[in-house]
């Protein structure tokens, strides 16, 4: 039961990620937003909250793992020397107090009074990033994918906010300085061109291929950070700030040094009311641990920092009237509900539909077909339906009826028992698992080429559902053997666009472990667990021999998988149209094996595990740094253990079995003497 449960969670997420790419595309690469930021921001919001409730649920385009969207083909494509990432968002104070516990379990600190804020008014622009060498301007990157940028170096080079040569003190030899390119209100409402928001502007302003077009835009720049740096001594983000205005950047007047909670929410609210005084438009406040050393220990979580947060403004709301209620099927079969509903504007955005989140929300919210709603544009890829206007409900009105069998196949649909919450799962979910439905298979297929997956260029989502309907793909071995002979001949491609997919697919033949594993779609199996399969397994070869031999057991020793997850890698080995698909797979791919840790490191070769309470120090920071040394933690005692760190009252069990078995057994600070650290 609770396969199915979670297969329906998995697909609500997935339909959010699919419609995020799509906005993140249009946001990004094409500088045409399907709607404002605030929708885009805030879609973070759920997905997140998804992920964090699930920790199955690390899937492709999700914003913890990717930022912005693949570099456009106008410019050249140069890798960030350090990956500009994305920051998680705060909506209310709960979030807030979430992030700072977090960072005091971290830190194994106790007082909040500890921690200092730079607080910084988030400017709804466009990252850039600039690289200088002996104080001169060498190069402009746009944000890109947060890994690869477009090289804009002309376009930036226009924007006089922007020095052409550093002055002051203290300059290092080389530095990438990071900042906003926006323009002001004032500034635009002068423009004839037909930007939707000054956002809009400055993104098309930035991407036109003639600097001189680009001139003629009053572009600005705000600095707030840097990525690599050489010969930088600071030691926190305040004194960073008075240093670049001392080098000649301009830096936001409203940027505050900020201890407590409440202190933060006092800022937030006085700024949110002063938002509309001020000439350029900021969304937030970005709130960093100011001590660049502290910075340092937190470190980040997938694509984002442990030691900043976002701290969003509020949403927007409108009325409008549902006009259908729809049921879409994802790719784990869960059955999201979806309101089309008369378009109403949100804050300067047409909006036509809003999600429903699942079965138990229309029911807890009673919501019919031809209600008047309150929509709200917070927390989803889509708005969500905050009410219903009871007094303007029709007599005529009746309760929506949930499928209890699934659109796509007519299979029946189940809610998933969880053993945890002993509780059914508000998620409704078909119960074929597999590609005998054509919406979770079509959905399977779209997972396979995504982004994160094979990233197959030339073959999106959109590609995927027409090749469906003409036949050519049924599985993803089908990709392999496509006919490109009769794709010539479909609308809207050619010998060219022909041969560039054909390319595509072939240059993406070698693939590494863990993106396969990710990649055929194993329920519960994301980006970071299919990485810790992959480095534990090494070889395709024994991943294979998962379901051939049954050795499902070697993954029991992996931190951060557990029963779910391996039951959900026995439940997809044993569907046979699922080997099939290996088979073939097998037969078209060169699966890379997965590469060694760096030897540098000194716990190199050694595993860890630690019990009990550390001194000064986090279990997650402590695992943070054997991993950081190249060594491995592993959740249970055996014959693989090299160390069972004790801390204070440490699990008498696992003690005595480590003396049973001769491991070495040490003391919090033998372990830190490993490590040539003295004390934190």
């Amino acid at each position: 039961m609770i396969k199915k449960n979670n297969l329906k969670i998995k697909e609500d997420y997935l339909k959010k990620i699919q419609i995020y790419k799509k906005y993140n595309e249009a946001y990004f690469n094409k500088s045409n937003p399907l709607v404002d930021d605030n929708v885009y921001d805030n879609l973070k919001k759920e997905i997140l909250i998804l992920e964090k409730k699930y920790p199955f649920l690390k899937d492709k385009e999700s914003p913890s793992l990717n930022v912005g969207f693949k570099p456009s083909k106008n410019f050249k494509k140069v890798k960030h020397k350090v990956p500009m990432l994305s920051l998680n968002n705060a909506f209310n104070r709960e979030d807030l107090v979430n992030f700072e516990k977090k960072i005091l379990n971290f830190l194994n600190l106790e007082r909040s009074d500890l921690l200092e804020y730079s607080a910084e008014p988030k400017i709804d622009g466009i990252s850039a990033s600039l690289f200088y060498k002996k104080g001169n301007f060498i190069q402009g990157l746009s944000r890109g994918d947060g890994v690869e940028g477009e090289d804009i170096t002309e376009n930036l080079s226009t924007i006089t906010d922007i020095p052409k040569i550093l002055k002051g003190k203290n300059i290092p030899e080389e530095i990438d300085i990071r900042g906003e390119v926006f323009i002001q209100n004032t500034d635009f409402k002068k423009l004839n061109e037909k930007f939707a928001n000054p956002r809009n502007a400055a993104s098309g302003s930035l991407r036109q291929k003639d600097p001189e077009k680009t001139k003629k835009i009053p572009l600005k720049f705000i600095a707030y950070t840097f990525g690599f740096s050489k010969n930088l001594n600071i030691s926190n983000q305040s004194q960073f700030l008075k240093m670049l205005k001392n080098w000649g950047f301009k830096v936001n007047n409203y940027n505050r040094l900020i201890k407590g909670i409440d202190n933060l929410i006092k800022n937030h609210s006085a700024l949110e009311a002063k938002r509309k005084e001020i000439d350029f438009d900021i969304d937030g406040i970005v709130y960093k641990i100011n001590d660049f050393p502290v910075q340092q220990r937190l470190g980040f979580v997938a694509n984002a920092p442990r030691w900043a947060i976002a701290h969003k403004f509020s949403a927007n709301k409108s009325i409008s009237e549902i006009i259908n209620i729809e049921i879409q099927v994802g790719r784990t079969g869960a059955l999201t509900p979806v309101a089309k509903i008369k378009p109403v504007n949100i804050g300067g955005v047409l909006v036509s539909n809003a999600t429903l989140h699942n079965e138990d929300e229309i029911k807890r919210k009673d919501i019919r077909i031809g209600d008047v709603v309150i929509i709200e544009r917070a927390g989803d890829v889509i708005p969500h339906v905050i009410s219903v206007d009871l007094k303007k409900r029709k007599k005529s009105s009746k309760k929506f009826d949930f499928p209890k069998n699934c659109p796509s196949c007519g299979s029946s649909t189940i809610k998933e028992f969880n053993k945890i919450t002993k509780k059914f799962d508000a998620v409704r979910r078909c119960t074929n698992d597999g590609y005998d439905c054509e919406k979770i298979a079509i959905e399977k297929l779209k997972h396979f080429v995504s982004k994160e997956a094979l990233n197959i260029e030339g073959l999106g989502k959109k590609i995927v559902e027409n090749f469906w309907n003409l036949k050519l793909i049924r599985y993803p071995q089908d990709i392999f053997n496509l006919d490109f002979d009769k794709i010539k001949n479909i609308e809207g491609w050619g010998k060219l666009s022909v041969a560039n997919l054909k390319f595509s697919i072939e240059e993406k033949k070698n693939i590494s472990l863990s993106k396969f594993i990710y990649s055929i779609g194993i329920r519960h199996i994301g980006q970071e667990n299919a990485k810790l399969i992959s480095k534990t397994l090494k070889t395709s070869q024994n991943f294979f021999n998962l379901g051939k031999n049954n050795n499902f057991d070697e993954l029991l020793n992996i931190d951060g998988i557990g029963d779910t997850q391996i039951n959900s890698i026995k439940d997809f080995f044993l569907n046979k149209k699922n080997l099939l698909v290996l088979e073939k797979l097998k037969e078209n791919l060169s699966i890379q094996n997965e590469k060694e840790n760096s030897k540098n490191g000194i716990l190199k070769e050694k595993t860890f595990m630690f019990t009990g309470k550390l001194e000064g120090i986090s279990r997650a920071e402590a695992k943070s740094l054997v991993e950081k040394n190249s060594g491995k933690i592993i959740s249970n005692v055996s014959q693989k253990l090299d160390f069972l760190i004790i801390g204070e009252k440490p699990t008498v069990k696992k003690v005595n079995h480590a003396k049973n078995l001769r491991i070495k057994i040490i003391s919090q600070s033998e372990f830190l003497k490993m490590l040539d650290i003295k004390d934190f």
